[in-house]
């Protein structure tokens, strides 16, 4: 389980919600499990969910009920030097962090939409903000995820589904280790997990992590493309 996966697992069992963990190898999921259920008395379980083969529709109808919520924080960086000269590694960056989270968001809404309740929320990122040279490819998967869940979101506003949209900036994670990050810049794991669960419970769209990111990009989005091409961020 990534960390921020983990942080929201924890901040949702303190607040006695029941899980149903998803990863790859749900078996070394085993551990968080028990430890879960034991020190906050909620039901837990986890199954096995991979993002680039699952069939959205099969995965739905193996659940053994529809969850209240639906959080997906699946991503993978990956390195730009890498996806720019082989087209492999591009496109998983761009299936894991986009198309695949797609479709299994886009089959929970529809089952939401039906049941006429329910509450996604989709980890984005502010490098899906504006395309950039240092990581435009996953970038530009982010992009396609916020401008997804932006859509989905105005699809299912009558409908009693809401759709969150959760933009971290760094992170301080086993996918950003090695990294030089800015301390003010860097958030933990579970302070993403705690603005996630507040977003949930307040009815959110659209939330940075940490808030001065919002400045920040709306900075970076407006520079002009003659002077950002010389900016090489």
């Amino acid at each position: 389980m990534s960390d921020i996966g983990a942080a929201v697992a924890a901040a949702y069992a303190r607040a006695g919600r029941p899980l149903v963990l998803a990863a790859r190898h749900a078996e070394r999921l085993a551990p968080q499990v028990s430890d879960l259920a034991l020190r906050h008395g909620v039901s837990v379980s986890a199954v096995e969910c991979d993002v680039l083969t699952a069939d959205p529709k099969a995965w739905f109808d193996g659940l053994a009920e529809l969850p209240a919520t639906v959080v997906c924080v699946v991503g993978l960086l990956g390195t730009q030097a890498e996806a720019e000269s082989d087209n492999e590694n591009a496109r998983v960056v761009i299936e894991t962090n986009f198309t695949g989270p797609a479709g299994l968001i886009g089959e929970a809404a529809q089952r939401m939409e039906a049941r006429g309740a329910g509450v996604i929320i989709g980890v984005s990122s502010v490098a899906g903000d504006r395309g950039r040279a240092s990581n435009y490819v996953y970038g530009s998967a982010k992009a396609g995820l916020t401008a997804f869940l932006s859509g989905l979101r105005n699809r299912l506003a009558d409908k009693g589904v809401r759709v969150i949209t959760v933009k971290p900036g760094f992170v301080d994670t086993r996918m950003t280790a090695g990294m030089k990050l800015p301390k003010p810049l860097t958030a933990q794991p579970e302070e993403v997990a705690d603005a996630i669960l507040a977003a949930d419970r307040r009815g959110r769209d659209v939330i940075y992590i940490r808030p001065v990111w919002r400045p920040i990009m709306l900075i970076i989005t407006h520079i002009p493309e003659p002077i950002f091409k010389r900016l090489r961020l």
